[in-house]
């Protein structure tokens, strides 16, 4: 076990696969010589060489494109799009060929492609450079959407997506680059579909991911002192969602708050709680509760930008809403 950063956990999962497998290679603006918008790929270059670890034109249809094509011809590709909000420009590619290849193909074509994005918000980088599309992406059938909240998970999800057949979506959220945590760079495999409690509770259950887990984790210390016992479960899937992990906890804990940093309409949040609804309504001792970014472009200004996200705060004051304690 070491103490490290989710960056680094990043880039160690990039070395490990490229290391592993002839097949890899890494993708997309700057990742080479630069090492990547985000850092995650600094030194790949100089120690696997421009073949495997390739800068590309400021053109995400193109590169996604010749993605699609590398992951159709037998090659494993991870191409990384910088910000979330250019992948819009690769549309194209990512719902209409990558996902839907083996489905229009009779099952004759696969299309194992990874596509690393910084989705989110984070040090106030105004609208174009900070939207969660996670339910865009989530709604694709033949696509799969990854969201590693933790640096284990940073690690283990690249590493377990590589292996899989389809395309598959790993968002990293901007804001957790700079976590620290525990790796273990020996762990077997992980199962990335199932979500994981990462917190035991009886008195509700907030459902999250990415970047809203460790704000739902501080939420619910900050209630232990006040006798509210709080269940955090770690959805880390979006597509395909883990509904037995959703029933579970709410047969456990009777009550649900989701919080996605997605705006309201439209969420994931909406779609976890209409199956809370379908499958778990007579669990419920409460109304089911979200609490999802404001629906708005967000601001420049450090205020504004605070204010449109979900943070520890409202999620305790939403908890105790959902238990009755509400002020």
């Amino acid at each position: 076990m070491i103490r490290t950063t989710y960056r680094e956990a990043v880039r160690g999962a990039l070395r490990d696969a490229l290391r592993r497998d002839s097949r890899v290679f890494l993708m997309g603006e700057d990742v080479a010589r630069y090492g990547g918008a985000n850092a995650c790929s600094t030194g790949l270059c100089d120690e696997f060489g421009e073949e495997r670890v390739r800068d590309t034109p400021v053109g995400e249809s193109a590169f996604l494109g010749a993605g699609v094509g590398a992951a159709l011809g037998g090659m494993r590709p991870i191409v990384e799009v910088g910000i979330a909000g250019f992948s819009l420009l690769a549309l194209e590619q990512i719902v209409s060929n990558a996902a839907a290849l083996r489905h229009t193909s009779g099952g004759q074509f696969s299309v194992p492609l990874v596509v690393r994005m910084a989705t989110g918000a984070s040090r106030e980088l105004a609208a174009q450079h900070s939207q969660s599309l996670d339910n865009w992406y989530a709604h694709v059938p033949g696509l799969k959407v990854l969201t590693p909240g933790t640096v284990q998970d940073a690690r283990d999800m690249l590493l377990t997506a590589l292996d899989d057949p389809g395309p598959v979506l790993v968002l990293e959220h901007q804001g957790l680059y700079e976590l620290e945590g525990m790796l273990d760079e020996t762990a077997p495999p992980c199962d990335p579909w199932r979500a994981v409690v990462r917190r035991r509770g009886r008195d509700a259950t907030v459902f999250t991911w990415g970047d809203s887990l460790g704000k739902s984790v501080a939420a619910a210390d900050k209630l232990r002192a006040d006798g509210i016992d709080v269940e955090v479960v770690d959805m880390r899937s979006l597509r395909p969602l883990d509904g037995a992990a959703i029933r579970a906890s709410i047969a456990r804990t009777h009550r649900a708050l989701v919080v996605d940093e997605g705006p309201r309409t439209g969420s994931i949040a909406s779609e976890i709680l209409a199956r809370i609804a379908e499958a778990s309504l007579d669990d419920l001792r409460s109304a089911p509760q979200r609490v999802c970014a404001a629906d708005i472009p967000l601001a420049y200004p450090g205020h504004l930008h605070a204010a449109a996200r979900p943070g520890a705060r409202t999620i305790e004051e939403a908890i105790r809403v959902s238990v009755g304690r509400g002020g």
